[in-house]
């Protein structure tokens, strides 16, 4: 259980139908305030897809000391270049034993509330609606108006938020 933003990041591929084919979803999230911090839409399953996403998530966290990057064994995470970029950071490498979906339940429900309340409710034509309504739902819904019962009932950025003041109020006793 993490105690503080940026200790373990979980991160996860899932799969957006539209029409005529698919749309693949990289994301991660924040493993103590469950917010979307970095993601990726593309029409294949490549490493990239991955890359790219963790790409947005370093550019918006400070990664400093400390952080672990949980995911799954699925190629795109362990990849020369994913790997390469973990390292590089500082971040340490985490994975799901094999054919365990429990060992990674935070962005399995990350993806269940995406599905659920966006993609199950939206008759996407293209890849380009996909792109247009799926980052929409994560910044504007997700993360700044869905209420976790997990979070006291707050939207992850507005917990951020709470417990970054809170944070440098504290006194810390060495």
């Amino acid at each position: 259980m993490p105690l503080q933003l940026n200790q373990i990041w979980h991160a996860d591929i899932t799969y957006i139908r539209f029409a005529s084919s698919f749309a693949y979803l990289a994301a991660i999230i924040d493993g103590l305030s469950r917010k979307a911090i970095g993601y990726a839409i593309g029409k294949t399953l490549s490493s990239g897809l991955t890359i790219a996403a963790l790409l947005d998530a370093i550019a918006k966290r400070n990664t400093g000391g400390g952080l672990i990057h949980h995911s799954d064994q699925g190629f795109q995470y362990c990849s020369f270049q994913y790997v390469k970029i973990l390292k590089e950071n500082g971040i340490e490498i985490s994975m799901s034993g094999k054919a365990n979906p429990y060992d990674n339940a935070k962005m399995e429900s990350f993806f269940r509330t995406l599905k659920v309340e966006e993609v199950y409710m939206s008759d996407y034509e293209s890849y380009e609606d996909v792109l247009a309504s799926i980052p929409y739902f994560i910044e504007e819904m997700y993360n700044r108006k869905r209420l976790h019962s997990s979070l006291g009932y707050m939207p992850p950025e507005e917990f951020e938020d709470k417990f970054n003041k809170n944070k440098s109020h504290q006194l810390v006793l060495i």
